[in-house]
């Protein structure tokens, strides 16, 4: 039995038998104990999702119909942006604190969950690489108000093959003309911007380390369109 097989087979006992790292590291098992934040960020999320989504996430995935009610409340709430830096007024929480709290809102709706948290997948690129100006405008927004944001990747023909995507972007004189199409863009819909990742160069044999480019696109930015909704599981 390989050490990883051993390790697994004497987790379960060593949860139930011991409170703390110290107390089951002879036994060779490395177990978190989570802080006093990090349980408070856990049972605000379990309760949000046991009296606010599950009574009404069936009728959710009858209607297909967006729930802003519930995405004012968990933003409100500060279950919304929680991986924001403090300097934008966010709580700048890490990753655990994040699973933390979309493993609980996810006990009632996972749907419902994904549409709350999808909020990181376009926000991370601002966060990592975005200036000063970018992060001013368009995370702190999302701390002040209860905005959505939409991470467009995927194209018609372009899923989990990333390098594969047609958008392109086209620099004219100081700006980009950027025309293609994406799809399965969750809260799409209903985003107030987005980030959009294109191909800014055209050769094929370029790496797309260098040959694609992200951009930040306002939602009411002349020319997008947005198209009909395509499934009923709150990607909209």
């Amino acid at each position: 039995m390989s050490t990883l097989c051993k390790i697994l087979a004497i987790l379960p006992r060593a949860v139930r038998s011991f409170g703390s790292v110290r107390q089951a590291e002879y036994l060779g098992c490395i177990l978190v104990e989570l802080s006093e934040e990090q349980h408070s960020f856990q049972e605000l999320a379990r309760k949000f999702a046991r009296e606010e989504i599950l009574p009404v996430a069936a009728e959710h995935d009858r209607t297909g119909e967006y729930p802003w009610e519930l995405i004012k409340k968990a933003h409100a709430l500060g279950l919304i942006n929680c991986h924001i830096p403090p300097k934008c007024g966010g709580l700048g929480l890490g990753v655990l604190e994040e699973c933390l709290i979309v493993e609980e809102l996810s006990y009632a709706c996972s749907g419902i969950q994904t549409a709350i948290t999808a909020n990181g997948l376009a926000e991370m690129p601002i966060i990592l690489s975005g200036n000063d100006e970018q992060k001013k405008k368009y995370l702190t927004r999302m701390i002040e108000e209860p905005l959505m944001s939409a991470y467009c990747v995927t194209e018609p023909g372009a899923g989990s093959d990333v390098a594969g995507l047609k958008t392109r972007a086209e620099k004219k004189g100081d700006e980009y003309i950027i025309n293609g199409s994406k799809m399965w863009i969750t809260n799409g819909g209903v985003a107030n911007w987005y980030f959009v990742l294109t191909r800014t160069d055209p050769d094929p044999k370029v790496p797309t380390s260098k040959a694609f480019t992200g951009f930040v696109i306002d939602a009411d930015a002349p020319g997008i369109i947005l198209g009909k909704k395509v499934c009923v599981c709150l990607c909209v």
